[in-house]
């Protein structure tokens, strides 16, 4: 069994406050004994238009020194939904104020091994208080690729939020041999309640891998709400467990990793593909 912890958070505009309940709740899963903690989007900063402040701020170097130290001493990966970064993968600036939302794989060395930068926006109109949604205003879109870590043989695809709408995405982690996707996210509580488990089980389901959907969870202010319901798939599409829209906690799931190839040798989906 591959054991992973997903933290359901309801983030402030405090990092500190951020980081020491997430340090907190990380603690409170150890003794699951997980080779994995996932925490969501935003986790440390629910402010957009704080993101390049915190980027370029002593928040950064703080968060991520406790994260690696937290990883090296209790010897688990832990996955960070996402983070502003301002700098690109290649070391260049990111222009006009705006950041990349980072997703960031720390190991169980401390060391950040992996980092997959958020592609598709979320610029949409939501019937609710917040109404108008406009990431490109404060993020910039990654580069059109797509990353999968080997975690001592257990391949791990990164993803993002909205990505989870862009079935192609899941198509690509497919072809680099995936075994489970994470998809961090901040779901808003309209959509998420229309269209969050249905997307996670469809991408399971056609790729024939664990979707581990990792989402914030309640009123962050007056306008945003986001929709929890932290989640696990199998590779057939069953729910291993889920949470709540509203508690802030741990989901704790027991992967078997042999039903990827169980649910692969049974109906070979990918080996009978016509249209590529």
């Amino acid at each position: 069994m591959f054991n992973v912890s997903l933290v359901q958070f309801t983030s402030s505009t405090d990092w500190r406050w951020n980081l020491k309940q997430a340090v907190e709740l990380m603690a409170q899963s150890l003794a699951f004994q997980p080779s994995l903690i996932v925490l969501p989007e935003n986790i440390f900063l629910f402010d957009a238009k704080q993101m390049r402040t915190l980027a370029e701020g002593e928040g950064t170097e703080i968060i991520l020194s406790e994260i690696m130290s937290f990883a090296r001493q209790h010897q688990v990966y832990i996955l960070i939904g996402s983070h502003p970064m301002a700098k690109r993968p290649d070391g260049s600036d990111v222009k006009d104020g705006r950041v990349r939302q980072s997703c960031l794989l720390i190991s169980h060395e401390g060391k950040l091994v992996a980092r997959y930068d958020k592609v598709h926006l979320f610029d949409v109109l939501v019937n609710d208080k917040a109404a108008v949604y406009q990431e490109s205003r404060f993020i910039e879109p990654g580069d059109v690729s797509t990353v999968v870590y080997d975690m001592a043989g257990v391949k791990l695809g990164l993803s993002i939020c909205y990505d989870l709408r862009f079935p192609e995405l899941y198509r690509c982690l497919l072809e680099q041999d995936a075994d489970l996707v994470v998809v961090p996210s901040a779901f808003t509580h309209k959509t998420g309640s229309a269209h969050w488990h249905t997307l996670l089980q469809a991408r399971a389901i056609e790729n024939q891998y664990f979707m581990l959907g990792v989402n914030q969870a309640g009123w962050h202010n007056e306008t945003r709400r986001t929709f929890g319901n932290t989640v696990a798939y199998s590779p057939w599409g069953d729910m291993l467990g889920c949470l709540d829209d509203q508690e802030v906690s741990v989901l704790n799931v027991a992967l078997d990793l042999d039903e990827i190839e169980m649910v692969r040798r049974a109906m070979p989906c990918k080996g009978h593909r016509r249209i590529r």
